[in-house]
């Protein structure tokens, strides 16, 4: 922290000497962002039956501001990053530099939890944890925590993700995979199964970002014993679930949360603190939840857009109106996709997920470079499948715009109109 001078001491600018020795942080700038676009009452008179003095009296608001048709989530968000970066909360230094044991950082950390609450209905017999490490790091903390000794949990494989936790698993205790979609590259979510009398819990994950399959009906455990983990990283927010028929929810905010760097475990509190090993305490979920995700330094920045990104959602009407939107959006695809002569959708429809749309080409000679740079004139990108799949692939997380989809179905229907014959 820049120190401060004494009483009828000159203030002289520590940085203008280019001296940085011994200094640490200081305030770069201050500043504010609200859209450009106004909406006064007056205007607002000449489209409705209203008045200024009517609005006035009863709101005080005056004028508001409205974002540009071409001005996104992501331009807002990248707005309040900025005034975050310098000027939070009117502390007068940055959001990263806070303490995180700092009062607004704690106060952000209780809003971002309290607002998820809510937004998803999470019981309060539910702890929610803020963690590094993607989904990745929960492939293995789930079976640390959670399995005893010479124990095992059931797998439903249904892609590359399950797989790898799957083998995470294996290292400590037995993975039991009772059902794969292996067999058909994973296009579409097994249903027969039956599960192991003794299994600790059953491990899905709920979206397949790869091949584009989603569950529609989680699977009911039949062992009171037992429960149910998901790996919800590619589509938590995006629909409404049902917490209560989880014991452990996790998902790397990277999608439909904010950036990555950190992730969310959404845990049942009769499941922490079971001490089944001896962890190294950043890896024991009881040691989180008893610091109040507060055992290391988290990913403060991270929490904080991801605390924006809530907001964003609370404010379009939360998960539920969320899900009308991404259902809209993915159907518009679909039907496109289903009706386009010369694309076709790898993934059996009763399974076909709203997050992550892949398509091929019906005719397997037909360049994909060539659409590929037909969609890139048009601003369209990232459009390329996986290499497990080929094709294309087309993500219409949270805030992927209406608009894109309405650009990509345009281009597909246009590239259809072109002749391939010659």
């Amino acid at each position: 922290m820049t120190e401060l001078p004494e009483k009828n001491v000159p203030f002289v600018n520590p940085r203008a000497a280019h001296d940085f020795r011994g200094r640490t942080c200081s305030i770069v700038s201050v500043g504010s962002y609200v859209p450009e676009r106004r909406l006064s009452n007056a205007e607002l008179e000449k489209l409705v039956d209203t008045s200024d003095e009517w609005i006035t009296t009863r709101t005080g608001i005056k004028e508001r501001r409205l974002a540009a048709d071409d001005q996104f989530t992501s331009d807002l968000a990248a707005e309040a990053a900025k005034k975050a970066l310098t000027n939070y909360k009117n502390t007068g230094i940055s959001v990263i530099e806070l303490s995180h044991r700092s009062g607004p950082i704690m106060q952000l950390f209780d809003a971002a939890s309290n607002r998820l609450r809510r937004l998803m209905k999470i019981p309060e017999n539910y702890e929610i944890l803020w963690l590094q490490g993607g989904a990745s790091l929960q492939f293995t903390m789930v079976p640390q925590n959670l399995l005893p000794d010479d124990s095992g949990a059931d797998f439903i494989e249904t892609g590359l993700w399950s797989t790898k936790a799957i083998t995470e698993c294996n290292k400590i205790g037995h993975a039991n995979i009772i059902a794969s979609s292996k067999d058909s590259n994973f296009s579409y979510i097994p249903v027969d199964f039956k599960q192991n009398y003794d299994a600790v819990y059953t491990h899905i994950t709920s979206n397949n970002t790869i091949y584009g399959t989603q569950y529609k009906v989680f699977p009911e455990i039949r062992n009171t014993d037992s429960f149910l983990v998901a790996d919800m990283s590619s589509d938590i927010l995006s629909r409404y679930v049902d917490v209560s028929k989880f014991g452990v929810i996790y998902a790397g905010a990277q999608k439909n949360m904010g950036p990555a760097g950190v992730t969310v475990v959404i845990i049942r509190k009769n499941l922490i603190g079971k001490g089944y090993r001896d962890l190294p305490a950043m890896l024991d979920y009881d040691v989180h939840a008893r610091k109040k995700s507060m055992f290391n330094t988290p990913p403060v920045f991270s929490l904080y857009v991801v605390n924006e990104t809530l907001k964003w959602i609370d404010k379009l009407g939360g998960v539920e109106a969320i899900e009308k939107i991404n259902a809209r959006k993915a159907k518009k695809l679909y039907v496109e996709i289903d009706r386009n002569s010369i694309f076709r959708s790898p993934v059996q429809s009763k399974d076909r997920s709203m997050m992550n749309i892949p398509f091929v080409f019906n005719n397997a000679d037909m360049d994909e470079s060539a659409f590929l740079e037909f969609c890139q004139k048009r601003g369209l990108v990232t459009l390329k499948g996986h290499r497990s799949v080929g094709g294309f692939r087309a993500s219409l997380y949270n805030a992927m715009p209406e608009k894109g989809i309405d650009l990509l179905v345009s281009a597909m229907q246009d590239y259809e109109k072109m002749d391939f014959k010659h």
